[in-house]
């Protein structure tokens, strides 16, 4: 296994390995063979998945895990932030922030092109920290053309502070299903 992605199918970044399996799960399969933790590098999703005893995955590795999981994993298993392992719920945070700096891009694609939800509810506010007025912000100063980048989108709306803290608050608060009604980014492809 290896710190590059693989070219077919859902990469994920590898959040901690429990060499010795579960020990707190019913599974059998889940206590006795090493079981790695990941995030999917696409769409956020949390994964599981039993490796065979001569695979060779460490934390922040990439790793193929959908459709076909590549050579050394077994099976793998979608999972609930709750699954994850306190290593890997500390290691999350870290790597999400990794992943939203990787596809700035694709973030700041998200700030120009965010819709209405509802009548009364715009994609923009899902984003913590943003209101009304500073949606109207920055609908108004992207009708001037669109965001280049973080630096860009910061500097020229006024009140808009670290926008790519912004997106990886989200995400986070997606993953842990911190009373979210509607995703903009976990579960969905960018």
């Amino acid at each position: 296994m290896s710190d590059t992605p693989s070219d077919d199918g859902t990469n994920a970044v590898v959040l901690d390995v429990l060499r010795h399996g579960r020990s707190d799960d019913d599974r059998a399969a889940f206590r006795r063979q090493q079981v790695g933790l990941a995030v999917a590098a696409d769409d956020f999703t949390l994964y599981e998945f039993v490796m065979s005893d001569d695979a060779d995955v460490s934390i922040g590795d990439r790793v193929r895990v959908a459709p076909d999981a590549e050579a050394g994993i077994e099976r793998v298993n979608e999972v609930e932030y709750a699954d994850l392992s306190p290593g890997a719920q500390s290691e999350l945070e870290y790597v999400v922030e990794e992943l939203v700096e990787a596809n700035e891009a694709d973030f700041v694609a998200f700030y120009n092109d965010a819709q209405p939800v509802s009548l009364r509810l715009h994609q923009l506010n899902l984003l913590p920290g943003i209101g009304d007025t500073l949606r109207d912000n920055i609908l108004d100063e992207r009708k001037r053309g669109p965001f280049a980048d973080f630096a860009d989108l910061e500097e020229r709306v006024s009140g808009l502070h670290d926008p790519k803290e912004t997106i990886v608050e989200r995400v986070l608060a997606e993953l842990k299903d911190e009373d979210v009604k509607y995703r903009a980014f976990v579960g969905t492809e960018r």
